[in-house]
């Protein structure tokens, strides 16, 4: 059964496991996921005795606005909020935070402006603060035909498609990202509850407009967006595992990512791994936990 933090603007489902007293561990799921990211790694590090929180990130699952006069923005400063806001709903003054994806730029942002808050971080795929300013420079043509759904949701033939055809594009993004994965059809429609939230798909529609410019932020939102506009560097102790299949985010984008840290830093290239790592390699996740956690 999840649990409730209110903050200002959100109810945010979460699940909890561990002892209550134990080391807090935030894990956070990428798009577009859910915390079933994190089956084959929670149970684990709740035995190792840490207390592990997995929330669903605005327009996932059970967590909900508050208001309807909230912007539904998918925006990166949204997500570093949303995480900074929790840990104060929940008391944690403290934590390690890992995440991919959407969940990894919430983590990476928290890490960035509020390094007193982050014991360590797992940041999959590396340096996650998106740099809107460049963001529409043209990377090379593979990268771009990589990146197709997010132009797709830029019209609204996409977003009209993610209403219709949510399940079918959901697996065949799993499926380009990971294609070493083996899932399920009941794999897949455990995740697919969680995108059945109202929300989902105009706060996805809005974070990759967003992204490009193409969309405006929530004006509540504007400070955070100015500091991460400096792509500011992370200075708290970090471990970067990368799927070496990974369909969306190749390893060789994080190449140089040890420049945007000023503190401890290791990048792990892990086989076989594809986007969605800890489904796929849930063991990477836990052992770096364990090790930022020494």
């Amino acid at each position: 059964m999840h649990r409730t933090a209110r903050t200002a603007t959100l109810d945010i489902a979460y699940l909890e496991s561990g002892p209550a007293g134990g080391a807090p561990v935030v894990l956070l799921h990428g798009w577009p996921s859910d915390v079933h990211d994190w089956d084959r790694v929670a149970p684990v590090l709740a035995a190792d005795g840490f207390r592990v929180i997995m929330p669903w990130l605005r327009g996932t699952g059970p967590t909900r606005f508050l208001s309807e006069a909230t912007p539904r923005s998918g925006q990166q400063a949204a997500l570093g909020a949303d995480l900074r806001d929790l840990m104060d709903a929940l008391a944690i003054k403290q934590a390690i935070l890992a995440g991919y994806d959407w969940g990894g730029r919430a983590a990476c942002i928290v890490a960035a402006l509020w390094p007193e808050r982050v014991r360590g971080l797992v940041s999959i795929t590396g340096y996650n603060i998106q740099d809107i300013a460049r963001a529409n420079r043209p990377a090379d043509a593979a990268q771009e035909v990589r990146y197709w759904y997010q132009w797709y949701l830029h019209t609204e033939r996409g977003r009209a498609g993610f209403e219709r055809n949510r399940r079918a594009l959901v697996e065949h993004l799993w499926r380009l990202w990971s294609p070493n994965w083996a899932f399920d059809a009941a794999t897949l429609d455990a995740t697919m509850a969680s995108l059945e939230n109202p929300d989902f798909v105009d706060v996805t529609v809005q974070s990759y407009r967003h992204r490009y410019g193409n969309a405006p932020g929530d004006p509540a939102l504007d400070a955070i967006e100015r500091q991460l506009a400096a792509q500011p560097t992370i200075a708290v102790p970090t471990i970067a595992p990368h799927g070496a299949c990974d369909g969306v985010t190749p390893p060789e984008l994080s190449e140089g990512a040890a420049k945007r840290f000023s503190g401890r830093f290791e990048r792990r290239v892990v086989p076989i791994a594809g986007h969605f790592l800890p489904r796929e390699t849930p063991g990477v996740v836990i052992q770096a936990v364990r090790d930022l956690a020494r």
